[in-house]
């Protein structure tokens, strides 16, 4: 799988079956769970099994994915980060989620601007992004990347409700 981004700290990739002890870890996070949820991972092979069904099989069919985060200096694992296609929603969005050793020093802005502008570059013309109301980083992280409040959000009825964001290429919205 082809796809990396270097910043000046972080490098990220497509992930691999030997991530999954850092995919284990991420998605048991107590802050996973709170704001994105139980995506059933609980086990070794369940990692392996949502890195194969879920980014490597969206980067096999669209070409973008989440990515794994490494900060340059040691590889040591400390989020995701990228694009995902959803059936419900018209237009990629950008996902982020970190461990707590990668939050509080610019890391998860670092990647999303990095994955923004490689998106930019795809030519995709419009991105989406949602989150927890009272996630407070992850709005301020969105609108600092150029995201605006686009309404309430529900994935199924019943559901609680999202709040969905909207980001224009900055290339396509001068045109």
């Amino acid at each position: 799988m082809a796809l990396s981004i270097q910043t000046d700290r972080l490098s990220l990739r497509v992930l691999e079956e030997q991530d999954a002890s850092f995919i284990l870890e991420l998605l048991t996070d107590p802050d996973w769970l709170k704001y994105i949820g139980d995506r059933g991972v609980h086990n070794l092979e369940d990692a392996r099994r949502y890195i194969d069904e879920g980014p490597r099989a969206m980067y096999r069919n669209k070409g973008y994915c989440l990515l794994r985060v490494s900060l340059k200096e040691n590889d040591q694992p400390i989020g995701l980060c990228g694009l995902l296609k959803r059936d419900n929603l018209p237009h990629p969005d950008l996902g982020f989620a970190f461990l707590p050793v990668g939050r509080g020093a610019g890391y998860a802005r670092e990647a999303a601007d990095a994955v923004l502008a490689n998106a930019d570059e795809q030519g995709l013309e419009t991105l989406m992004a949602f989150c927890v109301p009272d996630n407070q980083p992850s709005i301020r992280l969105l609108e600092k990347a150029g995201f605006y409040y686009a309404g309430p959000y529900q994935f199924a009825e019943g559901e609680d409700s999202l709040s969905l964001y909207r980001r224009d290429c900055p290339m396509h919205a001068a045109s």
